[in-house]
């Protein structure tokens, strides 16, 4: 695909409302500077202030940056050429922009936002993955009502995953598995038994010579590694199940088990690992979604949180081929895995927004739906009035992990979304390996994704 050609009918530059200026926000907003098509001229945050020290982050002159505390404010600078940013988005909505790029993190506030952008006729990039897989699917069809778009972000696993599933299925290709690496490898030093994982280091006994032991199937090769490796290390991350439930939602995959498998492992034994249990993998079927975490030297390449699919080797003579060319084939030549290396945050959302632009074309398709959902479940004992604060740059609740299940009616389900818990009271006490109920939950009167996550149930379920 030639991608000028491909956009060539966008004439004048793209216009942003940037919600959030962490990581994502502020590296579209870097990156944009050198997209000529592409006019983040408006910055949302907590404070006006932040919002404005992103825009200088980015490169810009602090004297073109104007601090709006009123939405005649924004206005008078909105004309004056100047870029804006607000501690509100009520500030900014009567703006012109073309896309709202909602990138709080915040399950709440990301479907507050995106329901007004959409009330007002805005498309959406809701790079806020919490408040998707809690009621995505309504949202989506809501924009379609309104006569626009909701997408999720190139720049995110779940938006390249469903591209490169729905890509190998319009292959012809028979796809076993799916999923990503984890967003940081275990890098391994095998002389001196330690492994550093997201600048953590650690002594690991035993893992230099379980790193890459040819005399272990891949799958006992993978549970060793893990058995050492989790002493040390968490092994499941929520924000992995989260993406791989919108990914769920959007293409009909399932989890093989709740928590997923998560194996330990190195690129060329993926092949092996996620593919069903017939052929020595770990999988009970076909056409699952799991995560993998990625085991490799300091010298080796990364993963880099990229996404993959696990096929089946219909035509082993072409497949011979390929696995002589190095792509990862199986050592019994039975299936393959083909991989997308990379996640590049802000600086590949462009392609997201052209789309939505240009065309309103959007990962979902047509029939996103609730399929799947990210429920919670208790890892220890919680009392009530614990407050489940989702905290850190993975938005991760402690005492609380996620599970991937059938899409269940909220009210009718002994259940409750994990984002949907997110930053609530505790209304009870609760033990260990308890799925968190709606009524076990505080919840305010007014509560944007409750009411949507009940129109969703009504609109798909029946409920």
């Amino acid at each position: 695909m030639n991608h000028h050609h491909r956009f060539a009918e966008l004439a004048a530059p793209v216009s942003l409302c940037v919600i959030g200026s962490g990581q994502f926000g502020l590296s579209l907003i870097t990156q944009a500077r050198h997209i000529p098509r592409l006019a983040p001229r408006i910055a949302v945050d907590l404070t006006a202030e932040t919002a404005g020290r992103a825009f200088v982050a980015a490169g810009h002159d602090p004297h073109d940056v104007a601090l709006c505390m009123t939405d005649r404010e924004a206005q008078a600078a909105h004309q004056a050429g100047k870029l804006v940013a607000a501690g509100s988005l009520d500030i900014v909505l009567d703006l012109p922009f073309d896309i709202l790029v909602e990138a709080t993190g915040h399950p709440e506030a990301a479907a507050r936002h995106s329901l007004a952008a959409i009330d007002s006729q805005r498309h959406v990039l809701l790079v806020s993955k919490e408040a998707d897989s809690v009621a995505g699917p309504i949202l989506a069809r809501k924009a379609r009502a309104n006569g626009v778009r909701i997408a999720p972000v190139d720049g995110d696993q779940p938006s390249l995953l469903i591209d490169l599933v729905t890509w190998a299925e319009i292959l012809g290709f028979e796809i076993l598995c799916a999923g990503k690496s984890s967003e940081y490898d275990f890098v391994v030093d095998p002389a001196s038994d330690s492994v550093t994982c997201n600048g953590v280091p650690a002594r690991i006994e035993g893992i230099g010579a379980a790193w890459n032991d040819p005399a272990l199937p891949a799958a006992d090769r993978a549970a060793h590694r893990a058995s050492l490796l989790g002493r040390h290390f968490p092994l499941r991350a929520v924000p992995d199940l989260c993406e791989m439930t919108l990914v769920a939602n959007a293409t009909g995959l399932v989890a093989d088990r709740a928590g997923f498998h998560c194996p330990v492992a190195r690129i060329p034994e993926i092949a092996e690992l996620f593919r069903p249990q017939e052929m020595a993998g770990l999988l009970s079927g076909r056409c699952r979604l799991d995560v993998f975490h990625h085991i490799r030297l300091a010298d080796e390449a990364s993963f880099a949180g990229g996404v993959f699919v696990c096929v089946r080797c219909q035509d082993r003579t072409a497949w011979q081929v390929l696995a002589e060319k190095g792509h990862a084939v199986s050592r019994d030549g039975q299936t393959a895995m083909i991989y997308l290396p990379r996640h590049l945050l802000g600086l590949e959302a462009a392609t997201s927004l052209f789309d939505l632009a240009a065309s309103g074309e959007t990962p979902y398709g047509p029939d996103y739906a609730p399929r799947q959902d990210l429920v919670a479940v208790t890892t220890r004992p919680l009392v009530a009035g614990t407050v489940l604060e989702a905290r850190g740059h993975h938005h991760t609740i402690d005492g609380v992990t996620a599970e991937m299940r059938p899409a269940l009616p909220l009210l009718a389900a002994a259940t409750t979304p994990y984002y949907l818990v997110a930053n609530r009271v505790l209304a009870r006490d609760l033990p260990a390996g308890q799925a968190i109920r709606l009524s076990d939950l505080a919840i305010e009167p007014k509560s944007t994704l409750l009411d949507l996550r009940l129109q969703q149930d009504a609109a798909f379920l029946g409920a």
